[in-house]
């Protein structure tokens, strides 16, 4: 791994910054990111579980052990499932901190809500239960590509999801929980502190730590890291603007110093 650039590394979420949402990695930026990792430590930092995760930016093997090793640094669930070069260092309990009665009321209020709640269609699986948060979808994370595509437009007209966090954080307020909307269908919830800045405090030896993310607005699940006074932040619109950008801060330079 020599020619990196020292004390440096750069972290990407996965939707809509790596991959299309949902879908895998291109070959062509698999490629990328396995280039751009000759001249920087590269981490993922994503929402997902460790096989979500695994499924989008493996390779023909999407085995867990597989993209652990594909990149330096694998944060699942924000960080809350830590790996370091194929090791696992760190690892949070949404359960353990929150307890069974709260989490219990907290899930059955939720339950009721989508259960009254009127949209065009719902499948299954409204409650994904993750380590360290609960991944809420009023549709239902069942649906196929094409209702997630059609979720995501109807959304964004009638605010389904932002109008659903602003009751649960107001029901919950006395919890101290995040509510973060991201990806096409879902939003999660996790103790405050446990988004993704969670994951830095695995990067004390990096004095410079660059962010790209596509949902960096404010109620995003990428605003807290890409506004963290730790991190440079850059917002992309896709998984080519990525690419773009990386190469304009990273690849140049490094060719410029040869």
């Amino acid at each position: 791994m020599t020619g990196r650039m020292p004390g440096l590394i750069v972290l990407f979420d996965v939707d809509g910054t790596l991959t299309a949402p949902r879908k895998a990695i291109t070959p062509k930026m698999l490629q990328f990111m396995q280039d751009l990792r000759k001249v920087v430590t590269v981490g993922v930092v994503g929402g997902s579980d460790l096989v979500k995760i695994s499924e989008q930016l493996g390779k023909s093997d999407t085995s867990c052990c597989a993209v652990i090793s594909d990149y330096d640094y694998v944060f699942a669930e924000n960080g809350l499932v830590a790996y370091k070069n194929g090791e696992l260092i760190g690892k949070q309990n949404f359960k353990s901190f929150l307890g069974e009665e709260k989490l219990k009321e907290l899930i059955n209020f939720t339950l009721h809500y989508i259960a009254d709640l009127d949209i065009p269609i719902k499948r299954g699986t409204f409650i994904e239960f993750r380590s360290g948060m609960l991944n809420v979808s009023p549709i239902g994370r069942n649906c196929s590509q094409e209702e997630r595509d059609e979720f995501e437009k109807y959304d964004k007209v009638h605010n389904i999801r932002s109008k659903m966090v602003s009751v649960l954080r107001e029901k919950f307020k006395h919890l101290n929980l995040t509510f973060s909307i991201g990806g096409q269908i879902s939003f999660d919830v996790f103790p405050q502190g446990w988004d993704k800045t969670y994951c830095l405090r695995y990067l004390e030896d990096f004095p410079e730590i660059h962010f790209f993310g596509d949902k960096t607005y404010k109620g995003g699940n990428d605003y807290e890291i890409y506004e963290s006074e730790r991190t440079v932040g850059h917002t992309v619109t896709s998984p080519d603007d990525t690419a773009e950008q990386c190469k304009l801060h990273f690849l140049a330079k490094q060719a410029g110093d040869a």
